[in-house]
């Protein structure tokens, strides 16, 4: 999303209404780097030597768990009015794009053919904002899913409110935008499960952004969801989470691939390793008003470079073998602050909101670990040439780089969710086990008769998500600058 952090949150998803309800006005670049998200994945493990499945086995890397004991979830049977009601009304989502399509087999969409650039199998059209329906099928065949909510260690709320959004956003009475999400917090207090801990045992998928929920009681942009104190008190999962909300996470994007087993990956890393990567950067993305962003300087400083690839589509639905060729020829990848994390390069982020305070669940908080950041008033302001920083860094830095990223790649997919069997674990998992280990400090501290409190509104409640197991005091911060 196209954000500018110095004028305030709200400059976040707004929309002139133009185009599609399911898409806010700065779809292309979220559009574009979406359906190259998932090749970060395999490019880093092609330029790493040595056992790839090694790489997949690799226990301190991913691996949870394996026993079944505090990972129970109970799911609700909700009324068909909060998700499979809203699912068919899919052509209601766009007057210019098929959604429908898209809700194919169980959110990935339909299946895409080999080419130059896609792997021979498990590689789909799929959008985004599916992450309902994604999260949703995964939890039908979770396999520690209870149906006695007491034994449960979490309850997931299937209800997607990110289709609810798409269908009323531009309905000028907030009642009537409002009027599902307010049955959907009404729903949920008079039950027995709610009232076990008023639910801050529960937790939902929203797949669209936060800015997409906390409309004030003055009106603008989105729905109020998640303002309702119902819903304050659960852990909701958003495609884009805000620092200033206490009880959002971001979940990575569904990329596009959907691997059914460990040798998929394997069969793919060995073909990207082959791969020659000529060119130093790349960007996939399209400009913006005026000639003084971020975005506007990366367009330039690449146009006018030999060493930096670019492709920039004016259609919403562009070629996935296309463009992911483009980018997975580049070294470095640029991520404009509004531009989504893109897993086929080594992304180059000029705002700590891209990634760092985003996901993170899924991330390590080194963030030079596997990325590179350059301040983006440095870049707008014509301060520095991106190509010089990026030329800066050492090929041994480069390359320890790629090795935290490979460690990574797991915590940033979806697999089939039929598959079985298989050793890695996804970002589903990461996510369930996160929000499982939240509700069990809330649980252990209730039990205790002690106050716990880990939702923080405000400036600083994205400090609170970046501290490190067993720290509990925030101080200054190296993004105090940039926030």
């Amino acid at each position: 999303m196209e954000r500018d952090a110095a004028n305030g949150k709200h400059s976040v998803g707004g929309g002139s209404g133009v185009g599609s309800s399911l898409r806010p006005p700065r779809i292309f670049c979220l559009t574009v780097l979406s359906i190259v998200f998932w090749a970060l994945i395999f490019y880093f493990i092609s330029s790493m030597q040595g056992n790839t499945a090694s790489l997949l086995l690799k226990t301190a890397a991913f691996s949870l768990p394996s026993f079944r004991f505090g990972r129970y979830i109970y799911m609700y049977d909700l009324p068909p009015r909060f998700n499979a009601d809203l699912a068919s009304r899919c052509r209601g989502f766009s007057v210019t794009d098929d959604i429908c399509k898209l809700m194919a087999n169980d959110g990935f969409g339909g299946q895409l053919p080999p080419g130059e650039s896609l792997p021979e199998k498990g590689a789909y059209d799929t959008d985004q904002y599916m992450l309902e329906l994604i999260y949703h099928a995964r939890m039908r065949r979770y396999e520690c899913l209870t149906a006695d909510p007491s034994t449960a260690a979490a309850v997931y709320v299937p209800f997607y409110a990110g289709f609810d959004v798409s269908l009323n956003l531009w309905k000028s009475n907030l009642s009537d935008r409002d009027a599902l999400s307010r049955d959907m917090a009404d729903w949920l207090v008079r039950r027995p499960e709610w009232r076990a801990m008023w639910g801050h045992d529960h937790f939902l998928v929203a797949g669209r952004a936060t800015w997409d929920f906390i409309r004030g009681e003055d009106g603008g942009w989105g729905n109020a969801l998640m303002t309702y104190p119902a819903i304050r008190n659960t852990t909701v999962l958003t495609i884009e989470a805000s620092p200033w909300q206490g009880n959002d996470f971001a979940a990575p994007f569904a990329s596009h691939f959907h691997p059914s087993s460990d040798a998929d990956v394997v069969r793919w890393q060995d073909r990207m390793r082959r791969l020659e990567r000529r060119s130093l950067w790349g960007f996939a993305g399209g400009p913006r008003p005026g000639n003084t962003t971020v975005r506007a300087q990366i367009i330039e400083q690449c146009g006018k470079s030999s060493s930096c690839s670019m492709f920039g589509a004016k259609t919403y639905h562009s070629s996935p073998d296309q463009i992911m060729g483009l980018l997975e020829s580049a070294e470095f990848c640029v991520e404009p602050c509004g531009d989504s994390f893109t897993r086929n390069c080594i992304p180059v982020f000029f705002h700590p909101i891209s990634a760092y305070t985003q996901y993170t669940w899924h991330l390590p908080r080194d963030y030079r670990s596997y990325s590179v950041f350059i301040p983006q008033d440095d870049v707008a302001k014509r301060n520095v040439s991106i190509e010089e920083e990026l030329r800066k860094i050492p090929p041994t830095k480069v390359a320890q780089m790629r090795e935290e990223v490979i460690r990574l790649i797991p915590r940033v997919m979806y697999r089939e969710p039929m598959a079985k069997g298989l050793v890695f674990k996804d970002a589903f998992d990461v996510a369930v086990a996160a929000v499982i280990d939240r509700v069990a400090k809330r649980r252990r501290a209730a039990a205790e008769g002690r106050e716990y409190k880990d939702s923080f509104d405000g400036y600083l409640s994205w400090k609170y998500d970046l501290l490190e197991p067993g720290q509990k005091d925030i101080g200054p911060h190296e993004f105090d600058p940039y926030m």
